[in-house]
């Protein structure tokens, strides 16, 4: 094992770390959250990855995203995001998908070959289709609920999607998945209410205003998310 993760088998031990040199992880949607999920699972010593986004890195990206910086700026996420897990792991295996997730790409995709799935995507029609992908090919996942709109990393937890509260995201997932007959779906969730996000009078028109407000966010919220669903992933798989 790389002296680069000599800290981490400190803790784990080279049994759980050699678990999770052979797991591969896949992250649907490497934004805010997906973002710092994806680092924290090569810095913990995941040996293969898959990412999947079709984003381009935007200026209104660098307040909170991992990659984003002006230098990155217009290029895809997932070129990015590969380029820097092999700086971080020039060993990591990086697979890219430079797609969104959606059930008509679903065909794109094996999901008996992943030891892991987190959803940090941002559309309940994905978030569907991803749990019950996972479901039928009996893969773990967890998804990362509403992370816009917070202020507060330390209202978040960790728990099955049955037991959540307060979330507006985690309410209509409730109510989809329980029509879809899945029992469990273990989430990360904020118990915080949610902003309302303030808008520049001289620059929102009455249309916009009509519309949903684009959601606030901020560094420490989105990208402390990701690293619980990192965590609880690194955990999972180093037990097994």
């Amino acid at each position: 094992m790389s002296e680069r993760f000599d800290r981490t088998k400190r803790l784990l031990g080279a049994e759980a770390m050699e678990k999770l040199h052979n797991s591969h992880v896949a992250v649907f949607g490497i934004g805010g959250v997906g973002g710092h999920a994806v680092d924290a699972l090569v810095r913990s010593g995941i040996g293969t990855i898959t990412i999947v986004d079709s984003d381009e890195v935007a200026v209104s990206n660098i307040n909170r995203q991992l990659i984003a910086t002006e230098k990155s700026v217009g290029r895809k996420k997932v070129l990015a995001m590969k380029e820097h897990l092999l700086e971080v792991n020039p060993s990591v295996e990086v697979y890219v998908h430079d797609c969104f997730f959606l059930p008509e790409t679903e065909s794109e995709f094996d999901f008996a070959e992943y030891d892991y799935v987190i959803d940090a995507v941002d559309t309940i029609t994905a978030k569907l289709a991803l749990v019950e992908a996972c479901e039928n090919a009996q893969t773990p996942i967890i998804s990362s609920m509403g992370a816009g709109n917070k202020l507060d990393p330390t209202a978040f937890e960790v728990t099955d999607i049955y037991k959540t509260s307060v979330c507006p995201l985690a309410k209509v997932m409730r109510r989809e998945l329980k029509k879809r007959n899945i029992k469990h779906l273990k989430v990360v969730y904020s118990k915080e209410e949610p902003l309302e996000p303030i808008e520049d009078a001289d620059f929102v028109s009455d249309e916009k205003r009509q519309r949903r407000a684009t959601p606030g966010s901020i560094a420490f919220v989105p990208s402390v998310a990701g690293l619980i669903l990192a965590g609880e992933v690194v955990k999972d798989l180093a037990k097994r």
